[in-house]
């Protein structure tokens, strides 16, 4: 990742002193996607077992650059018992439900989505909706959804899309998104919208360091 720049100097070992100096056994941690360079799944060894040194119960979802990512049920058999994979489907860990997808690019103004792009993020309005009556099938008792999606679910102007609609209608508290990277990207970290509060979690934007989810 180095070869991004130089605020990727050395980011394995500041995420690991950052988060095992913050992060508890029993808390729960959300990674927006983009996990590994690895093509294949046995490929991704040295990258999840990196992340079982990781305190806390990790929940993922799949990035854009995560091409191993194929069968969702040999992924749950692989990794290890702290993590926890969703795609297109929640978990429920104690009084939070995590609902999870991949996403795709929302629009700018004015812009014209070509025909591929507007079938794939089609399809992927309609996998977050799966996901989210996947979790609202589970909220009981003052339950928490949170959502996670690896594409920022608005654009750069924060209009709103089905994906935040979407958000509202199920009455999300917290949206984990990441994709974003690079010194030229201007992102606030937290963004408010209409009762939601939208986190980017890319981690060179945000100093290799975990971000705490409030409500």
């Amino acid at each position: 990742m180095d070869l991004f720049g130089p605020q990727w100097d050395d980011y394995e070992n500041k995420i690991l002193a950052d988060w095992n100096a913050r992060v508890t056994a029993g808390d729960l941690v959300l990674i927006a996607g983009d996990i590994s360079w690895a093509m294949h799944m046995e490929d991704t060894k040295l990258d999840f077992e990196y992340l079982a040194k990781l305190n806390g119960k990790k929940i993922i979802i799949r990035g854009n650059h995560d091409y191993w990512w194929k069968s969702i049920s040999k992924i749950r058999e692989t990794v290890p018992g702290c993590v926890f994979a969703l795609q297109n489907d929640s978990i429920k860990i104690n009084d939070i439900i995590v609902a999870g997808t991949r996403g795709w690019k929302v629009p700018e103004r004015r812009q014209v989505q070509k025909p591929d792009d507007k079938k794939i993020f089609d399809r992927e309005v309609i996998r977050f909706e799966l996901a989210l009556k996947d979790a609202q099938a589970k909220a009981t008792d003052g339950a928490k959804i949170i959502a996670m999606i690896h594409y920022p679910p608005f654009n750069a102007t924060r209009d709103s899309s089905p994906f935040t609609d979407l958000c509202e209608k199920f009455g999300v508290a917290a949206c984990v998104y990441g994709h974003l990277h690079g010194n030229s990207v201007r992102a606030d970290s937290v963004v408010e919208k209409n009762g939601v509060k939208y986190y980017l979690t890319s981690t060179d934007l945000i100093g290799h360091k975990v971000v705490e989810i409030s409500f």
